[in-house]
């Protein structure tokens, strides 16, 4: 069982992740935090790694429902959206799946909202260039 929904697009990686930030935003998603993975290997390990980051991507009304409804939720929050070099030469754009991500939760009243949230996901991925 796969856990995310991903794409292969062209572009610029920097565009890339801008693209993928505003249709987030467009969705009603904000990136409460941006892990640039490549600059933390390099600065913390001295190790050359591939341009990759880490959106931790919340839409906040889903993010209440989803707490009022399951408190220990904000363990999985916020939601992964990762913009990553390819080793064929795309960029691939990936978010977690939230219907398997919520499925460890086992509370059928959280299924309307990763519902809700992985059509979202699959809008964003939808609206970024075809690779």
């Amino acid at each position: 069982m796969s856990y995310t929904i991903e794409k292969q697009v062209q572009g610029d990686f920097n565009d890339i992740v801008e693209q993928t930030t505003t249709a987030l935003s467009d969705e009603g998603f904000g990136v409460l935090c941006d892990i640039d993975v490549q600059h933390t290997f390099k600065e913390k390990l001295d190790e050359e790694y591939r341009q990759y980051r880490i959106l931790g991507a919340c839409n906040p009304s889903l993010a209440h429902q989803g707490l009022e409804t399951e408190l220990q939720l904000g363990t999985l929050l916020p939601c992964n959206v990762i913009v990553y070099e390819t080793e064929a030469g795309t960029i691939g754009v990936s978010a977690v799946d939230p219907e398997v991500l919520l499925s460890v939760v086992d509370n059928p009243e959280l299924d309307q909202i990763a519902t809700d949230v992985r059509e979202r996901f699959n809008r964003v991925l939808g609206s970024l260039p075809e690779a």
